[in-house]
């Protein structure tokens, strides 16, 4: 049976200029981050003694560009690399799609292979909560391929290629299976006795549209009583640039069943919660893996950090999740409150798995070619 494999074309304005991308997602493993890969296509006679470069930036925006008045910016943007692709400096053994679309495009079609740095953070996308913002929030790559005569000149319109990547985490296969768990407990200043909460998690790694289930187990040694038990999935951004923490509930659930739980009484119960992004696109501050205005933007994933390395040197914008739990005690009595972190993730592709196909396998692909413009953002790797 022939798979076919899709590939992404986009033309410079001039017409002279043309690269061709396998894919627009490329995978962070906390260890290395695979190279962005493509083919670029152009007739020497346009050249001349010119020679085609690629960078990729990254532009940070931590505000709405409608509130940047006076001078005031709420964007940065860095060049992370930039490098001679043709004539190539270096030699680029070309993979199995670069391979087979130089076959089919000819001679002047040229390999390229562009190496993000390890510390260039993940792509996130925070809402702003309308869908008619004028530039997205978040961090966003773009990869520009363009006709120079030296790298720091500023490219043309032009004679250049510009091209939305993004730089995405997936589960490892080797995470650790633990269950998260926590017991709290609440004493009052005119009551004798405590209330004591014990909840747990099945598992520490969840994937996103799955539900999160906790169990949870209810002591009651005061006099006070539970009045409502809230369960609430918060996801929890840091953005590094401004040094802003804040918290958004995506998922939440209030329940009575049980409830008022009085002196002696003891409630075990299980309560589940589904995180969606598509319940949320209202909210501000909200991180998303895509645009807002896509239907299949997933909530960020959590963001990973390598074995041995401290998360509070982690660049970007930073999202983590945690399932939490409040028992209403009523009025004078406050709330118990407990947090168990978790992960939100996406599981890794089969694609990913097996990452060399044999030969064989190789040759049965069929490269089937679309105009970049017409593919929507918010698709992952494992879809292509």
């Amino acid at each position: 049976m022939v798979s076919t494999v899709k590939v992404f074309k986009k033309v410079a304005p001039n017409g002279k200029l043309t690269v061709y991308l396998g894919r627009r997602d490329f995978v962070d493993n906390t260890t290395s981050t695979e190279p962005i890969d493509g083919v670029v296509i152009c007739d020497d006679d346009y050249l001349q003694d010119r020679k085609i470069f690629a960078s990729v930036t990254v532009t940070y925006r931590f505000g709405r560009e409608e509130d940047e008045v006076m001078g005031l910016s709420f964007s940065k943007e860095m060049q992370l690399i930039c490098q001679q692709v043709h004539p190539s400096l270096m030699a680029v053994a070309p993979n199995d799609v670069q391979q087979r679309l130089m076959n089919k495009t000819g001679g002047n079609a040229h390999p390229f292979t562009v190496q993000l740095p390890e510390e260039a953070p993940v792509s996130v996308q925070l809402s702003s909560g309308s869908e008619h913002t004028a530039k997205p929030l978040g961090v966003i790559y773009e990869l520009q391929v363009y006709v120079a005569k030296e790298g720091a000149e500023i490219p043309h319109r032009r004679n250049s290629v510009t091209l939305a990547v993004r730089k995405v985490q997936y589960c490892p296969l080797d995470s650790p299976c633990r269950q998260p768990s926590a017991v709290v407990s609440k004493g009052f200043v005119f009551s004798s006795g405590k209330i004591n909460l014990e909840v747990s998690l099945d598992k520490d790694v969840y994937y996103h549209d799955e539900p999160v289930s906790v169990d949870l187990t209810i002591n009651n040694n005061s006099k006070k009583s539970v009045k409502n038990i809230k369960c609430a999935i918060v996801q929890h951004i840091e953005v590094t640039m401004t040094n802003n923490h804040f918290t958004r509930e995506v998922a939440s659930m209030d329940s009575k069943e049980g409830c008022p739980i009085g002196h002696k009484g003891m409630v075990k119960k299980n309560m589940s919660l589904i995180p969606q992004a598509c319940n949320n696109k209202i909210k501000a501050g909200i991180a998303l893996d895509g645009k807002v205005k896509d239907a299949d933007a997933n909530l960020a994933s959590s963001t990973l950090v390598g074995m041995g390395k401290d998360p509070n040197d982690a660049l970007g914008i930073i999202v983590s999740y945690s399932f939490r739990v409040r028992l209403n005690c009523g009025a004078l009595g406050g709330e118990l409150v407990a947090d168990l972190p978790f992960k939100l993730m996406h599981p890794v592709s089969v694609a990913e798995e097996t990452k060399t196909p044999s030969t064989a396998n190789a040759q049965d692909k069929k490269i089937e070619i679309e105009e970049f413009a017409s593919f929507r953002r918010g698709f992952s790797v494992d879809q292509h």
